[in-house]
């Protein structure tokens, strides 16, 4: 009996070391936003990029609150990609509390500064407002409370001497949830800070007569970096005939610290290698280039996406 356990012991052996040995899959979560916003859909088509290009990557698209949850998410090694707005980068680099980091946020690493996000607030025509200034009185939602969206609506309101307190009403909803409301008339205006062409505006544009509200320069110039002066061009949305002056503000793709080398390289030269798949998921996508990609970003580059940039001639 003893000779049987010992041979069935070597048999078992021999089989585990003749089996092929199983490559390490490379799990990649990429961390967006709400289904209705931006981030989703070009996450998705990220995701179907980095399962056919990527060796062994097994990819999966979270939905989630966006910028602030992203970033907090990937700190704690529960993401390897996430998109978020340049400021909040900014904020969680620094440890902002009242921005939603109690500490900063050491180990963000990025990929790339991608295409930028508008400041676009569209109010229904009955109420009258065109200018920031005339959101006084009138309800706004603001989108999800602590998102990057909200953090945005803080400091514009702030920069232009306004606070929520100026307002009638103050909603925090996402895009989507905002939009239902003022369909309903149960709502004035709502603050979306994304890319160009967001499906919520679209259908709000489709279904009501709408007004974008437009934000001066002068905004911000006086919040400086990543906040720019831009532009929402006309025919952007439907009944939108003239080009409406706002915010600009870059988003970028962020990775952590734990994340390979190699894997950082491989998702930042996939995505430039493949941008007509994120151009075909959303026309936003059509803002991302090589040349901007190492721009004005407030945390330092993952050493992979690096090494990319230096192939590319992008850094010396």
């Amino acid at each position: 009996m003893f000779h049987n356990i010992k041979l069935g012991a070597l048999v078992a052996t021999a089989v585990a070391l003749s089996a092929p040995v199983a490559k390490a899959e490379n799990f990649i979560n990429i961390l967006t936003g709400g289904t209705s916003g931006v981030y989703y859909p070009l996450g998705v088509a990220l995701s179907e990029v980095y399962g056919q290009n990527m060796q062994d990557a097994r990819v999966q698209v979270q939905s989630t609150k966006a910028s602030v949850e992203n970033l907090n998410l990937l700190q704690q090694g529960r993401g390897e990609l996430a998109f978020a707005l340049g400021d909040s980068v900014k904020d969680a680099w620094e440890g902002n509390p009242e921005a939603g980091f109690k500490a900063p946020l050491s180990k963000l690493r990025a990929i790339a500064a991608i295409y930028p996000n508008f400041i676009q607030i569209a109010s229904l025509k009955s109420a009258g407002v065109t200018t920031l200034t005339d959101l006084k009185g009138k309800s706004l939602s603001v989108g999800a409370a602590k998102s990057g969206t909200e953090l945005n609506a803080r400091k514009i309101f702030g920069a232009a001497g306004m606070s929520y307190d100026d307002l009638g009403k103050v909603e925090y909803l996402p895009f989507a949830e905002s939009v239902e409301l003022m369909k309903n008339r149960q709502l004035d205006a709502t603050f979306q800070s994304s890319g160009l062409g967001n499906a919520a505006l679209k259908d709000l544009s489709t279904t009501q007569d709408v007004t974008f509200v437009s934000i001066p320069a002068e905004i911000a110039d006086k919040l400086g970096a990543p906040y720019k002066a831009g532009v929402i061009p006309a025919g952007t949305y439907p009944g939108q005939d003239a080009d409406v002056p706002t915010i600009g503000i870059t988003n970028i793709l962020v990775t952590r610290e734990g994340v390979s080398d190699e894997e950082a390289y491989q998702m930042t030269k996939q995505l430039f290698e493949h941008l007509d798949t994120l151009k075909a998921a959303h026309s936003a996508a059509n803002g991302i280039s090589l040349e901007a990609a190492v721009q004005g970003l407030p945390i330092p580059l993952h050493p992979g996406a690096e090494r990319y940039y230096k192939e590319m001639g992008v850094l010396k």
